[in-house]
């Protein structure tokens, strides 16, 4: 484990559901597989439990990545927890991180907050451009699921 860098990872965005609907669309395996950014395949392997398969770019490297995303402490339409672990050739990462949806403005503010390890030769990129990198996925995934149809 030569590198290692250590992420935090908090913000908010704007969903143009209500909370319900914003909460389901999170909860759904074929919506998330839409949503989050490079993903190949999520199946479901147990209750709120999935196998993950997505190809990761990061800088000139790139490689696929077999991993699990897990949901837990779900607390509908109000918050959840979200695990994700993921290895590939250019390294691991793995990261946890709470989910609060609140109704704003006829839509959804979806605040998250969580950390985030990213090793092996992904970590070599430095700190700053995975720092970058992280924001441009948790954007593209919340662009992607606010084109969802709303109802």
């Amino acid at each position: 484990r030569a590198f290692e860098v250590g992420l935090k990872i908090a913000g908010s965005s704007q969903l143009p559901f209500p909370p319900a609907r914003a909460y389901a669309l999170m909860q759904d395996p074929a919506i998330l597989a839409k949503a989050i950014p490079g993903c190949q395949s999520l199946e479901k392997v147990a209750e709120d439990e999935y196998r993950l398969n997505m190809k990761m770019i990061l800088a000139s490297l790139s490689g696929v990545f077999e991993g699990k995303v897990k949901l837990t402490e779900p607390v509908p339409p109000t918050s959840f927890r979200m695990v994700v672990e993921g290895s590939g050739k250019i390294g691991f990462m793995k990261g946890e991180g709470v989910l609060q949806l609140a109704e704003k403005d006829g839509g959804t503010e979806v605040s998250y907050e969580g950390d985030a390890q990213i090793g092996g030769t992904m970590a070599a990129v430095g700190q700053r451009l995975i720092d970058v990198t992280a924001r441009l996925l948790i954007k593209r995934f919340f662009e992607t699921l606010s084109a969802e149809p709303v109802s």
